[in-house]
């Protein structure tokens, strides 16, 4: 039951945050995800089968935390209008999507709670845990994907707002270690380390609410 009510949640997230990649970008001036179709919610268009298929599965069966990510939405630099800033907007999109989604969650959590006494039993208990979910996944992904090392998003907006010198030395270095960095924060634990004080500060800030 707990896979059949999770994966729906974390598939729509993964796919809001690259569908908002993609939206930014066409905002920007660059309509290649648009062209090719990507510009849109449909989960099997951003299916990607190691990222929504495999690792999903192999941390539902090993009882780690349910994870994975889409196939990134094609994006053409040199067809938005200002490339340096708006990639840093562009970047910046997915995060906030997920953010937002989080936002929503917290508010239809907090209405649940508030109408629980009118709702079946196991309606709200199924509907708790899905939102309940739904909040924490999305702030991981938006913490997670904040981290400064490209290929990462918040790579990508450190970029954006270094100077030229500074982006291009930046980039050169993380294009060749980058994904490696990533794999050994996680593999190590180490990535806890990076973003556990973020989400713990933005999950505190929500529970409050839910108190109120």
């Amino acid at each position: 039951m707990d896979i059949i009510v999770l994966l729906p949640v974390l598939f729509f997230s993964i796919v809001l945050h690259e569908f908002a990649h993609g939206y930014a970008a066409y905002r920007c001036g660059d309509d290649t995800a648009y062209m090719l179709g990507r510009l849109t919610l449909n989960p099997v268009k951003h299916i990607d089968p190691v990222g929504t298929i495999i690792v999903p599965a192999f941390c539902y069966l090993t009882g780690l935390p349910m994870f994975g990510w889409a196939k990134p939405v094609p994006i053409s630099v040199q067809r938005l209008d200002s490339p340096r800033a708006d990639m840093g907007k562009v970047a910046l999109a997915g995060p906030f999507a997920n953010f937002t989604l989080a936002v929503v969650c917290v508010i239809a959590l907090k209405f649940l709670l508030l109408t629980a006494s009118r709702i079946p039993e196991a309606t709200v208990k199924t509907l708790f845990h899905l939102l309940q979910y739904g909040i924490t996944v999305n702030i991981l992904l938006a913490v997670f994907n904040l981290i400064p090392i490209p290929p990462l998003d918040g790579g990508r907006i450190a970029a954006s707002l270094l100077p030229i010198r500074a982006a291009f030395k930046y980039e050169l270095f993380f294009s060749r270690y980058g994904m490696y960095i990533i794999l050994a924060l996680i593999l190590t634990g180490g990535v806890r380390y990076i973003i556990m004080p973020a989400v713990i500060f933005i999950m505190g800030l929500f529970s409050k609410f839910l108190m109120l």
